[in-house]
């Protein structure tokens, strides 16, 4: 069973890259020996979208979301963190990209969709909560 995802960032500079995300960002990890960080993160998501705006087949790309971009744009830069663009609304989301050592660019968002689960409908959690009955003795 998978239980995860583990993304990868190539970096012309790996060592300021990985303490540019442990200082600068903030994000969770652990040392896993010899300086090699592996953040951790309590969510995370996958999506699947079509060849389109000059992507190749194969391409990846990770990205960051967040609950408050305004917010975490300026926390995120009283810490020294560069922001390339303004945000701007995406439609999923409100979006910004921000730089990390060694050449890379990362996107920022603040979803406009919800990340929860669709709810039950109110007849299939009635009919979840009832108890199910017990195998009786025959009398």
């Amino acid at each position: 069973m998978i239980r995860g995802v583990h993304g990868l960032f190539y970096s012309s500079e790996a060592e300021a890259a990985r303490a540019f995300f442990k200082d600068k960002v903030k994000l969770p990890g652990v040392d896993i020996g010899e300086g090699w960080w592996i953040f951790d993160f309590a969510e995370g998501d996958i999506g699947v979208h079509p060849i389109d705006h000059g992507v190749e087949p194969g391409e990846h790309n990770v990205s960051f979301y967040c609950d408050d971009i305004h917010g975490t744009v300026a926390d995120m830069k009283k810490r020294g963190v560069e922001f390339v663009k303004p945000v701007e609304d995406h439609g999923y989301g409100f979006v910004t990209f921000f730089k990390a050592p060694g050449g890379i660019t990362i996107q920022l968002y603040e979803p406009k969709y919800s990340k929860k689960p669709a709810k039950k409908s109110a007849a299939k959690k009635s009919a979840a909560k009832k108890p199910a009955k017990k195998a009786g003795k025959n009398r």
